[in-house]
């Protein structure tokens, strides 16, 4: 089969790789109809490249087809039209039992000290293949895969795999009060759903930070108050006005480890990438810090008292956090990742429907066949073209619409 492969720094190429198979009783096989790029793909593509191997499978934003199952793969059966969640949990341990799908005890990697596995990424997380190819082998198919409805394009339910849930997280954790005020820094496709969620959940005002025309414009036309970070040169005196004063009731990162506006941490990440795996993987381990801007932006946005909520993934070891100024202030921080299981039952009623209230269908700026995924990385990275969101299509063998019908 054809796969979206790691094969160095800013590097992934698509090349034929063995077709899965059934391993476990409880695995399924799914014929990828639609795979997207998500943002944390992009730490892979650029940053944390020493824990990947070359001809690494990446993605693990995925819905299909069952093709296959094995006999312990419960009421899943062939024909089955599923989005795979991006996390692999049992349902049946302690953790998952208490909504921590995220920490199951069955696929937690151990010999990484590490939660629960996740699809195409890193040994980190399991190095289980990805879902940017045209067949994925799933386990734990008897709790993990959701069967959604066979009407309807994919990208009406594709986001159940993780921008949807990790969005809801987002905003559970950020504790904003009926008629409150949350503040989402970064406007990719985590940062709009969440502003969406947090409107649809209720939230009195929502305030979006950007610096990205595009993702400023999508995050307006749903009701946003947008502020442009790249003109404002007092970015919390801004918030402050919207808010009265005191800040934001909740604050959700939605950026993460490679924020614009950090170029000490930017350098040292760029001087790890180069150095051999084995080395630069001990000193980010050890000493590793992040790009800041975006979670210390948060942190002086969010009222005393206020949460922020941390949904941008982090990878440093030691960074170096304001604890005086945030224990003054009594901020409670909560973060983690989404625990997909736990949402669905929120969320898939929203999707499932004709009004779109999320508005999933107003997410995606390109749509690419699987064999142009170099390009749509390159796009999705350097934010050219509008991008803001890339799906793949697998079952196509050559370049196709990116701003047409949806499928």
């Amino acid at each position: 089969m054809r796969a979206v492969t790691w094969q160095g720094r800013e590097k992934v190429l698509v090349e034929d790789v063995p077709d899965p198979r059934i391993e476990e009783p409880t695995d399924a096989i799914v014929r990828v109809t639609s795979t997207a790029i998500c943002g944390s793909d992009l730490h892979l593509y650029s940053v944390l490249g020493m824990y990947l191997d070359p001809g690494d499978v990446l993605g693990h934003e995925t819905m299909g087809v069952v093709e296959e199952v094995g006999p312990g793969a419960g009421r899943l059966k062939v024909g089955d039209r599923v989005v795979v969640p991006f996390g692999i949990a049992c349902g049946t341990c302690w953790m998952c039992t208490h909504g921590l799908q995220s920490q199951c005890e069955t696929t937690q990697v151990r010999s990484q000290d590490k939660g629960a596995a996740l699809f195409g990424y890193t040994k980190l997380y399991g190095q289980i293949p990805g879902g940017q190819a045209q067949y994925l082998r799933v386990p734990q198919a008897q709790y993990g895969p959701v069967v959604v409805p066979t009407d309807g394009p994919d990208e009406q339910y594709l986001y159940l795999s993780d921008v949807l849930p990790t969005a809801w997280q987002a905003v559970e954790y950020a504790a904003v009060p009926p008629g409150g005020t949350v503040a989402v820094v970064g406007l990719g496709p985590i940062g709009q759903m969440a502003t969406r969620v947090a409107r649809h959940r209720g939230a009195g005002k929502v305030i979006g930070l950007d610096l990205v025309p595009e993702r400023l414009e999508m995050a307006r036309r749903h009701g946003v108050e947008v502020v442009d970070v790249s003109v404002v040169e007092d970015i919390t005196g801004t918030v402050l006005e919207f808010t009265g004063g005191r800040g934001a009731d909740g604050v959700i990162d939605a950026v993460g480890m490679e924020a614009h506006g950090s170029p000490g941490a930017a350098l040292a990440q760029r001087a790890a990438g180069v150095l051999p795996d084995a080395v630069a993987g001990a000193i980010n381990e050890k000493v590793g810090v992040d790009r800041l801007a975006a979670l210390l932006t948060a942190f002086s946005l969010v009222r005393r008292g206020g949460t922020v909520s941390i949904s941008g993934v982090y990878g440093g070891a030691k960074d170096p956090l304001p604890m005086m100024d945030l224990f003054d202030r009594q901020v409670t921080v909560r973060m983690g990742q989404a625990n997909v299981r736990r949402w669905i039952g929120d969320l898939l009623p929203l999707v499932s429907g004709d009004t779109d209230p999320l508005g999933v269908l107003d997410l995606r700026t390109h749509r690419l066949a699987l064999e142009d995924a170099p390009r749509g990385y390159d796009l999705f990275q350097k934010k050219r073209d509008g991008c803001i969101k890339v799906v793949l299509d697998p079952q196509v063998a050559r370049p196709v619409r990116e701003h047409g019908d949806l499928r």
